[in-house]
């Protein structure tokens, strides 16, 4: 029954849950098309990876304290987290848009050359995975959601 006690656990679920969400608000407003694959995928506004991270941080810190042993760590995995959301995941995410420009231009190149009609299993083919990676902004809303999101549940829990 402890797990169901355990805050710093339960506010970053609700971070992600929260974050995840909110995307397809958000995203409605920006280009007006309503996507609510946004709900599972990754990429986006706000980065529910950095809303999870400093929700569990911000958790811990209420819980142990700033001079804490979980709260160093949790912080470190978190500034970690982020750090990698907005570089190396980034930067895939940019090579996969690169990759899929090049197979498309490549089988247009294929159509137009030899006039072969377009095949349906060319139609199932899945592209790659361009929303891999956050953008900064995206990254410092996430963790701000998950600090605001923390404080106020834990002001309306406890």
């Amino acid at each position: 029954m402890e797990l169901f006690l355990n805050f710093p656990l339960w506010s970053a679920l609700a971070a992600i849950l929260f974050a995840q969400f909110v995307k397809v608000p958000i995203t409605f407003f920006a280009t007006r098309k309503l996507d609510w694959s946004l709900l599972t995928s990754t990429g986006g506004m706000p980065s529910s990876h950095s809303a999870a991270v400093t929700a569990l941080s911000t958790g811990v810190a209420i819980e142990a304290g700033l001079d804490s042993v979980p709260f160093a760590i949790s912080a470190m995995f978190a500034i970690i987290t982020m750090f990698d959301a907005t570089g190396v995941r980034r930067q895939a995410g940019e090579q996969a848009i690169v990759l899929n420009q090049l197979v498309n231009d490549f089988n247009r190149f294929v159509d137009e050359a030899k006039s072969w009609p377009k095949k349906p299993d060319q139609v199932k083919r899945k592209e790659l995975k361009e929303l891999l990676g956050h953008k900064p902004v995206e990254v410092f809303f996430g963790g701000l959601t998950g600090i605001l999101l923390t404080l106020l549940l834990y002001a309306l829990i406890f």
